[in-house]
């Protein structure tokens, strides 16, 4: 028997433009770009586990500052916005950039730069990436009279998989910190600045000049920002939840406890909604089959690296306590496994407690525990 088709899902999709446009599911996030507005906020930078929407959230930004109103209709900004001005967009997407060595590196950047510097008709003769960059951000500033707005998504992609390799960390972070060294010089002519990453590589480290970052990664009112939460899968997507219990065979309330049971639980601050992991519940939606997708997408290699490094029991994992400071620690200077865990997806919080200042993590669902018991029990026991 076919099943009910409710949605195109967009298995796969992180392009804003190409979910409007094709009439995907889309679930309405743009009123976090009315709260940035509103609040005048310049300079954001949202950390997330890989596959949490981060880049969708990116391309929306894009979109948005980009003018294109169409996109938008029957959507919260559309409300908000009356001017629909259109700056000039500089969006770097680091995630082609993992397992490279500087100079491959150097070479993703200029290559990056040669296609934004085209879009302006000019080519550099500048050979430092952080000099292109900033005049770049001028040019752009200068053609359009309107200052420029820089996303950079994945930010840390080329640093991962080197963190516990201190020879082969130092020239890649060197080469990534140079590189976004010239933002805080250009605030005259930035009209928004975004960053996202899987970890917070510290003020210290990385972005040891932008210190007018705002770290919005934990804060209750942005918990949702990314992924799908407990009322818009309610709410919004209540359709496809009955559309999947019916093909399962299982009435809405088992099939929406079923979804929660393996996707949900993640929580990003300490009074946040309940989040579920977006890549597994639109996987499952479209396969019609509630099954492990975003931990069968692959365990990344610094996960590996950083539970041997700390000598972690996967078997004894659960209901691990840290302090509040230990999330403000860069991955490299990082004294415990925990927070690149609850950075990465594999824990997250299930308490706080104020007196002590402490967060009780845990696994997040059945997807992450039986994955992580079933894939990587192996390697230590």
């Amino acid at each position: 028997m076919m099943a009910r088709l409710v949605n195109y899902y967009p298995v796969g999709i992180q392009t804003f433009e190409k979910l409007r446009e094709d009439h995907y599911l889309y679930v309405d996030k743009t009123k976090y770009i009315v709260d940035f507005r509103k609040k005048k906020m310049s300079y954001v930078f949202l950390s997330r586990p890989r596959r949490f929407g981060k880049s969708l959230f990116a391309s929306t930004l894009h979109a948005y500052f980009a003018g294109k109103k169409e996109l938008f209709d029957g959507l919260a900004i559309a409300d908000y916005e009356k001017e629909w001005n259109a700056y000039p967009v500089l969006h770097f997407d680091l995630s082609g950039a993992k397992h490279m060595d500087k100079e491959q590196l150097d070479r993703y950047l200029s290559d990056m730069l040669d296609d934004q510097e085209a879009v302006y008709g000019y080519k550099s003769q500048k050979v430092d990436p952080n000099i292109r960059l900033k005049d770049l951000v001028k040019k752009a500033h200068e053609q359009t009279g309107r200052k420029a707005v820089i996303i950079i998504d994945e930010y840390d992609a080329p640093l991962l998989d080197v963190v516990h390799e201190k020879e082969n960390l130092l020239p890649l972070r060197q080469t990534m910190q140079n590189f976004y060294s010239p933002i805080k010089l250009l605030d005259p002519h930035l009209e928004f600045v975004f960053i996202t990453g899987i970890t917070k590589f510290s003020q210290l480290s990385i972005f040891s000049e932008l210190n007018n970052l705002e770290n919005i990664s934990m804060f209750d009112q942005y918990s949702a920002l990314c992924g799908i939460s407990l009322t818009e899968l309610t709410t919004a997507m209540k359709p496809d939840v009955q559309a999947l219990g019916e093909a399962l065979g299982m009435s809405y309330e088992a099939c929406l406890e079923a979804l929660r049971s393996y996707y949900d639980g993640y929580h990003f601050s300490e009074h946040s909604e309940d989040v579920f992991n977006p890549f597994s519940l639109v996987k499952a939606l479209n396969a019609q089959k509630i099954a492990p997708y975003w931990y069968g997408s692959g365990t990344p290699t610094y996960l590996i690296k950083t539970l041997q490094k700390y000598h972690v029991n996967v078997m004894d994992i659960e209901k691990k306590s840290c302090d509040v400071d230990d999330f403000n620690v860069s991955p490299e200077q990082m004294v415990s496994a925990l927070p690149l865990l609850y950075q990465s997806g594999y824990l997250t919080i299930k308490k706080f407690n104020p007196l002590l200042h402490r967060y009780t993590l845990e696994y997040p669902n059945k997807e992450v525990k039986i994955g992580m018991l079933k894939n990587l029990a192996p390697n230590y026991l």
